[in-house]
């Protein structure tokens, strides 16, 4: 076959897609409609997660060429185009724009949704609790700084539920316009990134360049993008969106760097098959008595992923997690017994790997 040939085979292919795409549409449509009248919630991560775990099966049995990863980055973007053909839901995330948390909203709801950053954490909890928000998403770990105290806080005072969690590697890029980095007077960029790239910063004879922190490493790139004679450490996706040019990439001081962030909202999942719970938990100021809470996870071969303890003015809590779906029968039965110490958090999907 010639170049012209394959391309025409090409384009009749992008023709059926786009048939069926629409068709896809029109289905969707219908689930929306249906949706509206019961009240029930578009976004469904364990429907989601069911049909890729589906298609990845049935790729593998057909020995198709298209990888996992490759299965969830085109099916996650048409199932975000599909939520916004439902009903078009607003967003509340972390900000600014083009911020890490930016990111992570964006891999769970696709390019086309509508997104609102807000200032802190508490003001996302505080815009889904009045419904301006129908989602969400804010940073619960990071793996050099441990858990985020403000959304432990808000877990706390809020009745909202964690639905979806998030986990993205976090890179750092040096942006600048000068055309010699000897030219640089200046680099912006969120304080502890000023640490996570000490490594870069020495090797390029920048440690002695003035280090400005600001909120930020979006606010970094727009800043550097004004000046001339300074630099950004920040987001790739920052440095773009400000077409501020990339000068090294990767330049943090490890490599494992990743953050953690929950997707927030008004209702529960069902189980997926897959889950993972997370509760708060308040027990009596007694000795052992941590020890006999925990012990009933074992009794009943309940898997402990996480256990942090964590201060909430000024009284212990504990923040613990573990694999299973809160209407498993295990789990309920230590609900049961500790209905006073625990508040549920949410049981979701669970991510592949964790922080």
């Amino acid at each position: 076959m010639t170049l012209e040939d394959l391309r025409r085979s090409i384009d009749g292919i992008d023709d059926q897609l786009i048939e069926l795409y629409n068709q896809r549409m029109r289905y969707v449509n219908e689930v929306g409609r249906l949706k509206n009248r019961t009240g029930a919630p578009i976004y469904r991560p364990e429907r989601e997660q069911e049909i890729l775990e589906r298609l990845k099966h049935r790729n593998r049995e057909s020995e198709g060429v298209l990888s996992d990863n490759a299965i969830e980055a085109l099916f996650l973007e048409l199932f975000a185009v599909a939520r916004n053909f439902e009903l078009p839901e607003q967003i509340a995330f972390l900000g600014p724009e083009a911020s890490f948390t930016h990111q992570a909203a964006e891999i769970k709801f696709g390019a086309l949704s509508s997104y609102l950053p807000i200032g802190s954490i508490k003001g996302v909890f505080r815009e889904v609790f009045r419904g301006q928000a129908r989602f969400g998403v804010v940073p619960i770990e990071n793996s050099f700084n441990g858990i985020v105290n403000d959304t432990i806080s808000c877990l706390s005072d809020y009745d909202l539920k964690i639905i979806a969690e998030v986990m993205i590697d976090i890179h750092h890029v040096f942006a600048t316009r000068a055309e010699d980095t000897r030219t640089i007077k200046r680099i912006y960029s969120k304080d502890i990134a000023f640490g996570q790239c000490k490594h870069f910063l020495e090797d390029f004879g920048l440690d002695e360049v003035e280090q400005i922190p600001v909120e930020s490493t979006a606010k970094a790139a727009q800043l550097a993008t004004q000046d001339p004679e300074s630099a950004a450490i920040c987001a790739e996706v920052a440095a773009k969106m400000y077409r501020l040019p990339i000068r090294y990439s990767n330049i943090e001081d490890k490599g494992d760097n990743r953050t953690r962030f929950f997707v927030i909202s008004d209702f529960e999942n069902a189980p997926s098959g897959n889950d993972k719970t997370t509760i708060l938990v308040r027990l009596p100021n007694r000795p052992g008595a941590l020890v006999d809470f925990l012990l009933d996870f074992r009794e009943e071969s309940i898997d402990l992923t996480k256990i942090k303890s964590h201060i909430v003015e000024g009284v212990s809590i504990f923040f613990i997690e573990f694999d299973g779906h809160k209407d498993d029968a295990p789990i309920k039965r230590i609900f049961d017994k500790h209905a006073g110490a625990i508040k549920f958090l949410g049981s979701y999907v669970k991510e592949a790997d964790d922080v």
